[in-house]
């Protein structure tokens, strides 16, 4: 009798799964084909239950038809059970319990880290965007879905993880970090003035601003907004926004904060196979004053970041320098799923510019993500270091002494996408834009 009632609660959740993801295979539903899909699974089941040599947890097997159900999907839509709904949850409002590093999974099954989180005890311990996870706590990740390598990455506060990374190099290395709440802070300057308090500006004179947005979470558009009033309030007279290494978040955050620079036309739009096209179009409610702009990406600038940068290009508002973005330009719903609880991430949109171009990068494609207006590469050591630079230079934390003066301008030594930002900047206030092309070839 509780073997039935196991049969039947996932029969349950398998309907909820099926009717969601399958009734979407055919216009009209295919409910036929539905029923027939879950008797089988029944049958299945059935005969697993009554005559397989080994006893198996009816929860193994769950699991396992869930994750070769949505193995035929994209990597980014997996099945959330109630265990993992409050880790998942604090994920999305920019604070969670873990280590504090964004994966993708390849085509090919490979796990690749799209960014560590700022400050989080992966970036301390040393994990690079673009780092292969080949094991995690020893054991291999090799053949395994994102999800399961996530769940791996879990644990109680305070324990130990161990990662194993492969660089672009083709080194190898063994990370050793302490799980912990990581919260996710928004905006960043470009340092720490005497009192802690940001100083924004990287240039003196003339005044360039600098603003780093490291993730898209809930107080995003606030804290871009109270952050651009004082540097305006300090008499900023261009802004350079850094989405490098930014791997998205919220969208409507991303659609605010462009609208809050854009005083008319489209934002962006979205569109699936049953999702009419959605039209996203600046409102001006609140726009601050027009100012010279660019905008800083490379190629582990993910979705709501793209979106921003593409988004200023097309509408000519601000030029974009780095190299391509990641192509990350899908659209995922959570849905509830009531049987047996837990959340259902789904693909069902994918991005599109005001121009019309494609964000997500299918596969097999040759034009994808955001392309720079200026683009700037930087090798994998310049990458590392200019990240430890930002690292340093937002710590609270400052030598005991300072400077009486301060130079004129700030760039940094390393991160020759930034100098060139800066570069850029300079011209179009001191040249009115006469001697910034509109393209340039890459370096």
């Amino acid at each position: 009798m509780k073997r039935e009632r196991v049969i039947w609660m996932f029969c349950l959740f398998a309907v909820v799964v099926a009717s969601v993801t399958l009734s979407r295979a055919t216009p009209g539903g295919g409910r036929d084909d539905d029923y027939a899909f879950v008797r089988t699974l029944i049958d299945i089941q059935r005969q697993v239950s009554n005559n397989y040599v080994d006893e198996i947890e009816p929860a193994k097997l769950r699991q396992a038809a869930i994750t070769g159900l949505l193995g035929e999907l994209d990597p980014f839509t997996l099945y959330v059970p109630p265990a993992r709904q409050e880790d998942f949850d604090r994920l999305l409002e920019g604070s969670f319990k873990g280590i504090g590093v964004q994966l993708n999974q390849l085509d090919n099954g490979t796990i690749e880290v799209v960014t560590p989180v700022d400050g989080s005890p992966a970036f301390k311990a040393g994990v690079m965007a673009g780092d292969v996870v080949l094991k995690i706590n020893g054991e291999s990740v090799e053949g395994q879905r994102l999800p399961d390598a996530v769940k791996k990455l879990a644990g109680p506060l305070g324990t130990e993880i161990k990662l194993q990374v492969r660089r672009a190099t083709g080194e190898i290395f063994d990370l050793q970090m302490t799980r912990e709440e990581v919260v996710v802070p928004t905006a960043r300057g470009w340092g720490r003035a005497a009192d802690n308090q940001w100083d924004w500006f990287i240039s003196k004179d003339p005044k360039i601003a600098y603003l780093r947005l490291t993730q898209f979470t809930p107080d995003s558009y606030d804290a871009v907004k109270t952050s651009i009033d004082q540097m305006l309030s300090q008499g900023m007279t261009g802004l350079i926004m850094d989405l490098r290494f930014n791997p998205g978040g919220r969208l409507d955050q991303a659609i605010k904060i462009i609208d809050l620079l854009v005083d008319s036309g489209t934002i962006l739009s979205t569109k699936g196979r049953y999702r009419s096209e959605q039209i996203v179009r600046a409102t001006a409610d609140v726009l601050l004053p027009r100012f010279p702009m660019i905008v800083l990406i490379n190629e582990h600038s993910a979705s709501a970041s793209e979106v921003v940068a593409g988004s200023l290009k097309d509408n000519k508002r601000a030029i974009v320098v780095g190299t391509r973005s990641y192509g990350k330009g899908s659209v995922q719903e959570v849905v509830p799923l009531d049987q047996n609880g837990g959340e259902l991430k789904m693909t069902v949109a994918y991005y599109y510019l005001p121009s019309g171009r494609l964000v997500h990068k299918k596969k097999d494609a040759t034009d994808w993500g955001v392309e720079p207006n200026i683009e700037v590469k930087i090798d994998e050591d310049a990458q590392l270091r200019l990240q430890r630079e930002r690292y340093e230079a937002e710590l609270f934390r400052r030598p005991t002494t300072r400077p009486t003066t301060e130079p004129t301008t700030r760039p940094s030594t390393v991160d020759a996408q930034l100098q060139r930002a800066v570069d850029t900047m300079t011209a179009l206030l001191v040249f009115g834009g006469a001697a910034v092309p509109t393209t340039q070839p890459g370096n």
